[in-house]
Order: structure tokens, then C-alpha cells, then sequence
């Protein structure tokens, strides 16, 4: 696997897209206010001090915010004033404010409305959103298809598919042709307290497929404040994260980085997506990828927190509906 670096950060690439990403990609969800307000001007600089660091990936969602984080994000990249084919953008379709709505029909008018509120003539990757909570045959059979309609458009480069359950990934890769599914996105499942995604990657690897994986920090987790109150962990879940993260504190190490230094150090996962929303952010993720790119990752404090981790390692919460 052949790397690039630009500006002190490493540049994978994505599955057989030909697509070189920053192994910290730019989660832009926080841009549509949804863990609370962030100014258009806060945003703005966020998104420029990201591209400058060498941060080339953006994702996002008509979902984030009810549409908002698309339209901050599309304003700020287009105040950049940087030639379109110097980032890469991945938008969702199938997850809205009102629900999921996964027919050929919607996600077809969807990737339209997408590229209006972006700004853009194309988006690099579009992803049909946490699919558990549709039918994955109806993904199988109609949305796939309609989206490899839309590829010949030229309205979007390449084709994904996100949910929490691995086993979605695989029920819809084994039905669908070589090279329909061009990425995955995977998220709170390459992290310190779950690593199940690892036994995922020989089997994606084998397909052609490009690999991003989100929330390095569990959703909250693995954070010295603790994860929000909706947060769907079991009780032992979260008293085990709260105890690994007092241990780092007591440390003088932060867990947070610690835990995207765990999901960086792994370079079969091309990116690891984190939602940002200020320069110091940007700053300190860019930090931390740029020293395990020098120093490699902290295995002593790895290996005590994943030790205080054991009990509880690789320990999930259910997502979506019952697939018949």
C-alpha cells in the first residue's frame, strides 16, 4: 500500500478508486449543530486550517442537521478557492430528517439536491446511509443499481455503503457484482474498546473495497467528558470507558488521542473520519497523526487501557431492524 504525505499527514489509498485520502478525514456532521451551535465563521476556518494541514476528505449528510452540515460544508469549501480536484467529498442518501427512504426514486432526486446545497457538479463518493434500517435486498436490488445509473451521469465518482452491524457489508457485498460497492463506511468498530472491523478487513480487502472507519472515539466514549446522555452503551460499557479515561488523566494522556492513535496505526483502514468544528480540533487531530507517523502510537498506555477495557472489549449495541 503506497503512501503519500502532505504537510506532515499520510495519504492512503482508498480500496481501487485511485483515490489518495488523509488518514484523518474531516467529519463535517458537527457543522449541521448537532452536538450545538458552531458559527459559520467557526466553520469556515475550521474547514481551512483542515485543508491546509493536509486534510484532502470531507464527509457529510442530508441528514446532518436537517441538510445544514451539506450547506456549511459547501460554502466553505467553495470560500477556499482551491480547484475542485484538490479534495474529496463524500455526501449520503437514503437517511432523512423525516426518515429512510432508500427507492431508486428518492435517492436519485436526493443526489441533485445534495450537489445544489454542496455547490458541487459531483460528489467523490456518495453512501447509501445505515442501511440496517432499511431492506438490504432493496439496497441489492434497487438502490445499488440506481446509483451505478447515477455513476454514469458523472454526478458521483464512486459508491459506499455505512451501518454499525458488520454483517450488513458482507449480506450485500456476496450479492452484488465485483466492483459495484466501491467503499465502506464503518464506524465504532476499530476503536480501543471495539476492534471487530479488523476481522472484517481480509474479506473487504479481497472485494476491492476502500475502507473508512468513524467515531475513533466511540461516540463519546473514549473522551474525558464522557459520552452523551443518548448514548446506546450498556451501563458497563460506558463505567469502563469513564474508568480507562480517568487512568490516562491520572497519566497526564489524554484518551482521546490515544484512542485515534489506536485507529490510525492500522493502515489497511484508509481514513479515520472525525467530526470537527474549530481550528484547535483540527489542530490537535492533525497533531496526533503526525506524531504516530513519527514516534509510532503509545503502546504502553494502549496496552493499560485496553487491559482496563478487557471486560467489556469488542461489546456492541443492536442498530437498524430485524432482517427477514
Amino acid at each position: 500500500m503506497s503512501t503519500q504525505t502532505f504537510g506532515g499527514l499520510e495519504h492512503r489509498p482508498l480500496g481501487n478508486t485511485g483515490l489518495k485520502v488523509s488518514s484523518v478525514g474531516f467529519g463535517a456532521s458537527p457543522l449541521g449543530n448537532v452536538f450545538g451551535n458552531v458559527s459559520e465563521e467557526a466553520a469556515f476556518a475550521a474547514v481551512r486550517h483542515a485543508f491546509r494541514l493536509g486534510i484532502n476528505f470531507f464527509d457529510t449528510s442530508p441528514y446532518y442537521g436537517g441538510t445544514l452540515s451539506e450547506k456549511v460544508l459547501g460554502k466553505a469549501l467553495k470560500a477556499l478557492g482551491v480547484p475542485r480536484d484538490q479534495y474529496i467529498v463524500s455526501t449520503k442518501c437514503g437517511r432523512y430528517k423525516e426518515g429512510f427512504d432508500f427507492s431508486a426514486e428518492r435517492v436519485t432526486r436526493s443526489i441533485d439536491e445534495s450537489l445544489e446545497r454542496l455547490q458541487l457538479d459531483y460528489v467523490d463518493i456518495l453512501h447509501c446511509h445505515d442501511i440496517e434500517f432499511g431492506s438490504l435486498d432493496q439496497i441489492v436490488n434497487e438502490t445499488l443499481p440506481a446509483l451505478l445509473k447515477l455513476k454514469e451521469t458523472g454526478k458521483i465518482r464512486f459508491i459506499g455503503i455505512t451501518g454499525l452491524p458488520l454483517q450488513i457489508f458482507t449480506y450485500v457485498l456476496d450479492r452484488v457484482p465485483p466492483g459495484t460497492v466501491d467503499v465502506i463506511l464503518s464506524y465504532c468498530h476499530y476503536s480501543i474498546n471495539d476492534s471487530t472491523l479488523e476481522d472484517l478487513l481480509p474479506y473487504l480487502k479481497s472485494k476491492g473495497v476502500g475502507v473508512i472507519s468513524a467515531s475513533p472515539l466511540a461516540m463519546g466514549l473514549l473522551t474525558e467528558i464522557g459520552p452523551p446522555e443518548w448514548h446506546p452503551a450498556s451501563p458497563e460499557i460506558k463505567a469502563a470507558c469513564q474508568a480507562a479515561a480517568a487512568f490516562c488523566k491520572e497519566k497526564g494522556k489524554n484518551i482521546s488521542k490515544i484512542a485515534l492513535q489506536y485507529s490510525l496505526s492500522n493502515k489497511d483502514i484508509s481514513t479515520i473520519l472525525v467530526g470537527m468544528i474549530s481550528v484547535g480540533q483540527v489542530e490537535e487531530n492533525v497533531a496526533a497523526a503526525t506524531e504516530i507517523a513519527i514516534f509510532g502510537k503509545d503502546e504502553e498506555t494502549i496496552s493499560a487501557v485496553s487491559n482496563i477495557l478487557k471486560p467489556v472489549k469488542n461489546q456492541t449495541w443492536p442498530s437498524g431492524i430485524q432482517q427477514s
